[in-house]
């Protein structure tokens, strides 16, 4: 005798209630994951972190060129206690925020000049917040006792970015 063939058999499979919670519970997960990363701050630390390294980047071949010409400042270093904004801009260069104070209105250009930067450097770095070749975004500023100072003009933080030597 022929055994009778169920008329329904039970398909495997998953539910429309058990895809949903499935589906809530990894976009619980991708939103958590992305608030936790917060990637509009980690554009920030990153810009802030490239204008550290560019000041300090500045600075080094500064004292390189010092070191290099027996003491002497490269040519176009602006006048003890006078800040300046570093690039080619003749104009308007002054800048005033809480980081640099510059009335000067023309920029220092030091990749020019007798005693230049140029060996040190292949181009003077520009602020990643819209630096560019005529207005850089870092002054420079020496004392009276020969400390240089570069300072980053703007920053995405509260901390000024500013190194001397």
């Amino acid at each position: 005798m022929r055994k009778a063939l169920p008329r329904f058999t039970q398909q495997r499979g998953f539910t429309l209630i058990e895809l949903l919670v499935a589906l809530t519970i990894v976009t619980i997960l991708a939103v958590s994951v992305y608030v936790a990363l917060n990637p509009a701050q980690r554009l920030k630390d990153s810009k802030d972190a490239r204008r550290s390294a560019d000041v300090d980047t500045i600075l080094s071949a500064i004292h390189q060129s010092i070191v290099d010409n027996k003491g002497t400042s490269p040519s176009n270093m602006p006048a003890a206690g006078t800040e300046v904004q570093l690039g080619t801009d003749v104009t308007g260069c002054a800048v005033s925020n809480s980081n640099c104070t510059i009335a000067a209105a023309a920029c220092e250009d030091l990749m020019t000049g007798s005693q230049n930067l140029s060996k040190y450097l292949a181009s003077m770095p520009l602020d990643p917040g819209g630096g560019t070749a005529g207005k850089t975004g870092y002054s420079v500023v020496q004392d009276s006792n020969g400390i240089v100072t570069i300072k980053a003009c703007s920053t995405d933080g509260s901390t000024v970015i500013s190194v001397s030597r």
